[in-house]
Order: C-alpha cells, then structure tokens, then sequence
C-alpha cells in the first residue's frame, strides 16, 4: 500500500493532473460508449476542423467571419457534390464491373500459376499451387457474399446517408460559425486553472492541424496523379484504384503496400507482360516515390516525433476500436497520449528546478 500512495503521490499531488485525468477519461468513455450516436457530430467537429484553416486565411485577407465562413461553405458543399454525384456513382460502377470480372481474372490466374510448377518444379508442387487457388477461390466466395450483405442492407444505408446528408452539413455550418461561443461555453465549464491541460491541447492542437489538413490534401494530390496516371494507359478501373491509392496514406507503411498488389494485379491482367505493364508501373512507382520525398515534407511542416511501432500499435489499436475514423486519427491520437506524457508533472522534476 505504501509503494501506490507514494506512486499515487508522486503523480497526482496536483490537482490539475486529477482533472486532466478525469477528463481524458471521461472523454474516452464518453466516444467508446456513445460514438455510433454522436458520429455525426464527431464528423462535423473534424470537417469544421478541416475547414477552420480557410475560414482563419479568408479572414486574414480581410474578409469578416461571416462571409468567409458562407464562402468557404459553398466550397464545401460543391465538393461534397462532386464526390457524391460525379465520383461514388463512377467508383460504384467500377466495383460493379471488376466484381463480375473476377471470374475470368481468376482462370486466366489459375492458368498462369499451373505453369509454375513446369517452371520452377524445385520451388512449386501442382499440389501446392492447388492449395493457393482453392484459398483464393475461398476468399473471393467469401467476398462475393460480403458484397451481397450490403446491398441487402442498402435501405437502411440509404436512410441513414440521407439522415447525414442533412444534419451534417448544418453542424458543420453552425461549427464554424459559432465557433467562438461554443468554445466560450465549454471553456466556462472548465476550472480556472488548467494549465497542464492547456499545455497538453496547444501541442496536440499543433501537431492535429499539422496532420489532418496535410493528410487531406495528400488524400487529394495522390488520387489526382494515379487517376490522371491509369487513365493515360486507359488502365480499367482507374477510378477506383485511384481512390484506393489516395485513401492508403491514410495508413502509414502498411498502406501504400497492400493497395500496390490490386494495381498490378489489374494492370497485368489487362495488359499481360507488356511494355506497357512496365511504364505503368513504373510511374505508379514514380508517384508513390515523390509522395513520400517531396509532397510529405511539404505538406507536414513538422514532423510528428512518433517511433514507427507506436504508429503501428495506434493504428491497430484505435481502428480496431473506431474502424476508418480510428486508423484516420490513429498518429494524432498517439500524439495526445505522448503530449499528456511529456506534460505529466512530476514531484522529483519540480523539486530539481526549484533547487536549480
């Protein structure tokens, strides 16, 4: 007992440490119980986050806080326009098209695989080569019949897209232009003193804005580059490869990896071993490249400081827990923990720099 009331001593004698931990907890429980309610809301929150940044730029140029926000809201909806009615009809086509393919791909696969063993007979076994397409077959039924569930479940989809459409366009409208008085009213709820916790949202707050605009901008350059790159080659499906593509930086190291299988695969199906499979890939290679040499550093200004396995364990953790939105927010996440770690105070620390 003595060993935790020392611990507990030593890292909770303040109570500004008590409330930031009760309200990292609190908060925490609040997201893990009720997200599935309030994931309009947390939507909304993000995308006025994402949109503060042009709303401060427009004000900056002298526009007032009100018209910059009705500026830069039209430009919002015309985008969420576009994506709806000019991109998902496209990409759902696609998907349509390449699952009714899937047929042919796998025998002309199956075809390319048996010639494996002739080849290299000290590598394969007809046996083995078997065992993969059986799998493979396995996970494509498997597939197929995921696919079948959701359209079965497209009514309530549909309801409940509608039900977003109209609310979360509305948040994110009042979000930003309130912004002060909802910020003044939660702040008023707060202690008055709160330091640490202050400390602790300046530097997530930083690194946040840093991220999630960068993140959202990369989204957009390397799905623009890939589709104008599939479309020269006239490569099927570019549309939604392309999209694929964009939305793998969203996972660090893992996803530029994993979407690099379905692109060739596609490619060399279409093309077999051609030229123009090679140019293909090597500018698919080129745009992956310059994504990670020259675009990342423009567009985050400051690098997180986070070691590759923390950012591995955040992604798994936090998008097991939250799905897209969690693996999406997985770094700043991270980022929180280590800033409430790098600000926790300590009796030892203090006692230093008051006798320094």
């Amino acid at each position: 007992m003595d060993i935790v009331a020392a611990w507990f001593k030593r890292y909770f004698s303040d109570p500004q440490v008590v409330f930031l931990a009760l309200f990292l907890v609190v908060s925490f429980a609040v997201v893990l119980t009720l997200g599935d309610m309030l994931m309009p809301v947390l939507a909304s929150v993000v995308i006025a986050y994402l949109l503060e940044g042009l709303v401060k730029w427009l004000e900056r140029l002298g526009l007032p806080r009100l018209a910059a926000v009705i500026l830069v809201f039209g430009a919002f909806l015309t985008f969420v326009t576009l994506i709806l009615f000019g991109i998902l009809p496209l990409v759902s086509r696609q998907v349509t098209e390449l699952v009714q393919q899937l047929p042919d791909m796998l025998g002309r696969g199956q075809k390319a695989l048996m010639q494996l063993p002739e080849r290299y007979p000290e590598l394969l076994t007809a046996a083995q080569v078997q065992d993969i397409i059986g799998s493979i077959r396995t996970e494509l039924a498997n597939f197929g019949q995921q696919v079948l569930s959701i359209s079965l479940a497209s009514v309530m989809g549909i309801i409940t897209v509608l039900v977003y459409l109209v609310l979360m366009p509305l948040l994110v409208f009042f979000f930003l232009k309130d912004k002060d008085v909802i910020i003044g009213w939660f702040k008023g709820m707060l202690p008055q003193h709160r330091r640490i916790a202050t400390r602790v949202w300046q530097e997530v707050d930083r690194q946040l804005a840093n991220y999630v605009r960068g993140k959202f901008w990369e989204i957009l350059v390397v799905w623009a580059a890939c589709y104008a790159a599939f479309s020269a080659f006239s490569l099927r499906y570019a549309m939604l490869l392309a999209v694929l593509v964009g939305l793998s930086v969203i996972i660090p190291y893992i996803g530029a990896t994993v979407v690099t299988i379905p692109v060739l695969l596609i490619a060399w199906f279409q093309f077999g071993w051609t030229q123009d499979l090679a140019w293909l890939a090597a500018a698919y290679f080129v745009i992956q490249a310059l994504d990670g040499n020259l675009l990342v550093p423009l567009l985050f200004s400051e690098v997180v400081n986070l070691h590759p396995v923390a950012i591995i364990v955040a992604i798994l953790f936090f998008g097991g827990l939250w799905g897209f939105w969690g693996v999406f927010f997985a770094i700043p996440l991270a980022t929180l923990v280590q800033a409430v770690i790098s600000a926790w105070p300590r009796r030892e620390h203090e006692k230093n720099t008051a006798v320094a």
